[in-house]
């Protein structure tokens, strides 16, 4: 068996991933085991053969088929070497198989990735190549509780069903029909040592403990036959887990991290605190430093302003000397004409005149 391993898309299973899908699809094809055994079937929509391989271990033969040519490359590569086991790439809805070829169809998540136009020719097919009293076992995601009760679009769908939806497309080929519910159950298990197969269903709601009714389904599977007769009855619950516990232990790791990481997050807040209140303290000090900064501006600014204002007197003053020491000048120099006319001949030939005029007026006579 190889041990290369195709690539997870998000979508299709693949061994070795790990979380609730891993348990899913395991618990599905181990579920299809009770209807499987010593018949001839057909896996539609096989992927990667893990669950074809699965079922070979029971069943007469199968024969996997699906559409995508590198899962059927790697499904032959990894489990071609069980001898009631073969692989087929076609498509789920033109299956390369002849009329009645097989007892039982096992088809698990496959409808909900063909268009609403083309999945009635799916269940037509199924009813083609299953051999009278066959039957069909297939799954279907609850588009209320798979979708529109999460808010969630998963892009690899192309027409997801309801109950009522998935019912009536069954209802001309596959008129007895089986309904089982599929979804992850957190609980406790109580076994009797004894093997006893009576089984008992319990919830609690505060203190109170009453029956548990079945929770809604995330999946639905079917086990359906043409007629009532054909229908076996299988088991009325259906538990699954791995032998080491290991999705349990993933959980637990889980919250072992939420944990740290919720440690950690206390921490991170802690120091988010100091360090948020040593940012308030330097904006404390930010505001201090601008308060005295304005305070120094507005001190800078008088004094500027009476620097300003003396500047302006001084310039004033400057003026009033300077018009005062040009009046003096010109005092100064008409006093100096006048000393300079009358030390001249004509001053001391006109002074007797002036003296004799200025008496005269003194007397009246002018």
């Amino acid at each position: 068996m190889t041990t290369d391993r195709l690539e997870f898309t998000g979508e299709r299973f693949v061994p070795g991933v790990e979380g609730e899908i891993a348990q899913e699809h395991w618990h599905r094809y181990a579920f299809a085991r009770n209807f499987a055994a010593g018949r001839r079937v057909a896996d539609v929509a096989c992927g990667e053969g893990y669950g074809s391989a699965l079922l070979a271990a029971t069943a007469r033969s199968v024969v996997g088929v699906d559409t995508d040519s590198a899962a059927i490359a790697h499904a032959r590569a990894s489990y071609g070497a069980l001898a009631n086991l073969r692989f087929v790439e076609g498509s789920a809805s033109a299956l390369p198989l002849p009329d009645a070829s097989v007892d039982a169809v096992v088809s698990f998540e496959t409808i909900e990735h063909l268009d609403a136009k083309d999945q009635p020719a799916m269940i037509a097919e199924f009813a083609r190549i299953l051999a009278p009293g066959g039957l069909l076992v297939l799954s279907s995601p609850n588009r209320p509780e798979y979708s529109d009760a999460r808010a969630y679009v998963n892009p690899f769908h192309r027409h997801e069903l309801d109950r009522g939806e998935l019912e009536r497309l069954l209802d001309d080929a596959f008129g007895a029909r089986r309904w089982y519910r599929q979804r992850r159950y957190l609980g406790s298990a109580l076994w009797g040592e004894d093997g006893a197969e009576s089984t008992e269903r319990l919830v609690m709601d505060g203190q109170a403990v009453d029956a548990a009714r079945p929770p809604s389904a995330m999946y639905f599977v079917v086990v359906a036959a043409r007629e009532a007769s054909a229908l076996p009855r299988g088991p009325g619950l259906s538990l699954f887990t791995q032998s080491d516990d290991r999705e349990l232990k993933r959980i637990d790791a889980q919250a072992r991290e939420v944990l740290r990481l919720d440690a950690l997050l206390k921490q991170r807040d802690g120091e988010l605190e100091r360090e948020t209140g040593r940012v308030h303290h330097f904006e404390s000090l930010v505001v201090e430093r601008d308060r005295v900064i304005e305070q120094h501006d507005r001190q800078l600014a008088r004094e500027r302003d009476e620097a300003q204002a003396r500047e302006r007197r001084s310039a004033d003053e400057m003026q009033a000397l300077q018009d005062e020491r040009q009046r003096l000048e010109r005092a100064i120099s008409a006093q100096e004409r006048i000393i300079a006319y009358r030390q001249s001949a004509r001053w001391w030939v006109k002074l007797p005149f002036l003296r004799v005029k200025l008496l005269w007026k003194r007397i009246g006579g002018g």
